[in-house]
């Protein structure tokens, strides 16, 4: 049985392409599913073993970044979304669909409810951010989409202007105490500090997982270094074959084998 992933889409998505490329690319069949027609047809995600949310501009941003498309979300899908998770299932979230997933409550969900915890917000710089950037990874996270053998830190492009990470002290005490944290902004040797924060998030935050694992949120595009040759020095580096962004998506394709079918 071939691991299924659906991609959620609606107006103001413009990620979905590289993201659908990157999950076959590791042999994952994906439908990209229109959220209004999804809720207008009452269709549910029983056949998919991953969610994913690409990022990009749901609905222009115009209230907050991924507002509108978390309380869509969860008024008319609620109910599946808590099947699918209890499940074992996989849900991504990237960039816009880290804001989508935080403002649904999803993440980093903490107490286990399902209520909103925290938020993404304006950079520091006030300004879009469009660059790449140095992660440190933590190899003790309990999320699914990381493993033992994953390097120590990787390097990602970013591309936003709400992605400052923000949260109450007992929240990131609890996400810290849970192994929740995943991604932090880091130097290429992987030292987390100020000075290489490009927006402003607490702890260098760049994502998070919930308590189970089976949900990961992040700002950098790990879609967009899927290959090698998407970065802008491959050719200086001598990189090739495959990026290292592509490995989130094989960990999570192991899992599903591992764990689900």
């Amino acid at each position: 049985m071939k691991v299924r992933a659906a991609l959620l889409y609606t107006e103001g998505t413009n990620c979905n392409l590289e993201t659908e490329n990157a999950f076959k690319s590791v042999g994952v069949e994906t439908e990209t599913l229109i959220l209004n027609q999804i809720i207008k047809n009452g269709e549910n995600f029983d056949k998919y073993h991953i969610i994913a949310i690409p990022g990009g501009f749901s609905y222009g941003d115009d209230i907050s970044a991924g507002k509108v498309f978390a309380d869509f979300l969860m008024h008319y899908k609620r109910e599946e979304i808590s099947r699918f998770i209890s499940q074992g299932k996989l849900i991504i979230g990237i960039c816009n669909g880290f804001q989508v997933l935080v403002k649904t409550g999803l993440l980093p969900d903490t107490s286990g409810t399902i209520k909103i915890e925290s938020t993404l917000t304006l950079n520091d710089s006030g300004v879009f951010i469009d660059k790449w950037v140095n992660l440190k990874v933590n190899g003790n996270s309990v999320s699914k989409f990381i493993d033992k053998e994953f390097p120590d830190t990787i390097e990602l492009p970013i591309a936003h202007a709400e992605g400052k990470f923000i949260a109450s002290h007992e929240v990131l005490d609890k996400m810290v105490s849970n192994n929740q944290i995943v991604f932090q902004y880091a130097s290429r040797d992987g030292v987390v500090d100020d000075k290489f924060n490009p927006n402003g998030s607490i702890m260098n935050i760049a994502g998070i997982c919930d308590k189970t694992g089976q949900i990961l949120g992040l700002m950098p595009h790990p879609e967009r270094f899927s290959s090698a040759y998407y970065h802008p020095a491959w050719k200086r580096l001598g990189l090739t074959g495959e990026g290292t962004g592509l490995l989130i998506f094989k960990n999570a394709v192991n899992y599903i084998k591992n764990s689900i079918i």
